[in-house]
């Protein structure tokens, strides 16, 4: 088939497993699945896969703006706005921004994500 489907969305970061695992304990996914070397981490919901390579030197990206200003990020539907930002700083998130219907926060590798109630 020509048209391409979806495989998996991939963040770069300084820490596979360790980065994958605050994404999992936010999505209440099953544990990592990581490389020996910690090179690439996965996980997923049996269906929907995010993956995070190592990559030497990562530098977070800057929110909103600045040198390095975010290219991408995730919405994360909820139905409770405060009960998930205490579960999200709880694990690790840095709010960064609140706003009535979302909030963005940033991951312990810097990268903006929002949990959204809208």
């Amino acid at each position: 088939m020509s048209v391409p489907t979806l495989g998996s969305v991939v963040l770069d970061c300084p820490d596979p497993l360790e980065l994958s695992k605050f994404y999992a304990r936010l999505l209440d996914w099953p544990e990592p699945d990581a490389a020996a070397d910690n090179s690439w981490s996965t996980i997923g919901n049996g269906g929907t896969l995010i993956e995070f390579q190592a990559v030497a030197n990562y530098e977070a990206p800057t929110w909103p703006e600045g040198e390095r200003p975010q290219q991408f990020h995730l919405d994360l539907k909820v139905e409770d706005l405060p009960a998930a930002h205490e579960r999200a700083v709880e694990i690790g998130a840095k709010l960064l921004d609140e706003q009535k219907t979302f909030r963005v926060y940033a991951d312990p590798a810097g990268h903006p994500f929002c949990l959204c109630a809208c």
